[in-house]
């Protein structure tokens, strides 16, 4: 049986603290390019927020120093990385030509972010779920940034006016306070397959990323975005079997 983990201390570590600040300062730059119209700058600067994001708390768990601290910088960080940053480069890129619309929507993203960070603060930090409850903000700003790099990919490096990405920055405000639930990647699965066919999977997915990463990181992205209202469809249609299941079973 394991121990429980203590909880959070207040003390100061600078070791995570500084991967955090990282995270922020690319959130930052990001605006800074989206401002001066370097809209794939500003993309990539999000997904590397994201990577540095996704590091602090594991250094911080392996180096035993979580703190409410910590935890709180953390979410004052994301809230510029991930939400006023991704907000900003949608704006600038995509969402302008619209008018009030566009700012509107833009609005809307920042809003339903800072909302998605306090519900996720505000639930029991004691729980071991492996799933998240609506999108993760890091995932809606990486699918912005993702579809900033697709349309370079497709040779647009400007401004782009498209009622697509209008409803994209609607869909990703609605996913991150919705009851969706999406794997959170904290433990890797556990498949019942060979690990070495698994070891060549993750290979092959790699190499993939590495050949056509504008595509690859699309994809991948927008697959995961899907991946929360696929999975609640295929649960209610499971749990509708169940309740079907007594009533034509026939009669002993």
């Amino acid at each position: 049986m394991s121990n429980p983990q203590p909880p959070p201390s207040n003390r100061f570590y600078p070791l995570p603290c500084m991967f955090t600040l990282a995270s922020l300062f690319c959130g930052f730059y990001s605006i800074v390019s989206a401002i001066n119209t370097d809209f794939k700058t500003s993309a990539i600067a999000i997904l590397v927020a994201a990577i540095f994001d996704a590091l602090d708390g594991r250094v911080a768990r392996i180096t035993h120093s979580t703190s409410q601290f910590g935890a709180e910088l953390d979410s004052l960080c994301d809230m510029v990385s991930f939400g006023v940053s991704p907000g900003v480069l949608a704006y600038l890129w995509a969402l302008h030509p619209y008018g009030r619309y566009g700012w509107l929507a833009a609005f809307l993203y920042v809003a339903m972010t800072s909302l998605r960070l306090a519900r996720f603060n505000s639930q029991d930090s004691s729980s071991d779920s492996k799933n998240f409850v609506g999108l993760p903000c890091p995932a809606a700003a990486a699918m912005i940034s993702a579809a900033v790099l697709f349309s370079h990919f497709l040779g647009i490096t400007g401004e782009v006016k498209h009622i697509s990405l209008l409803l994209l920055v609607y869909i990703l405000s609605y996913l991150m306070v919705s009851t969706h639930t999406y794997y959170s990647f904290k433990e890797l699965p556990t498949f019942k397959i060979n690990r070495f066919q698994v070891l060549v999977a993750f290979l092959l997915l790699f190499i993939l990323v590495a050949a056509e990463p504008q595509i690859m990181l699309f994809t991948l992205f927008l697959l995961y975005l899907a991946s929360g209202p696929v999975y609640g469809i295929v649960n209610r249609i499971r749990s509708r079997k169940k309740k079907d299941l007594p009533a034509n079973k026939p009669n002993s």
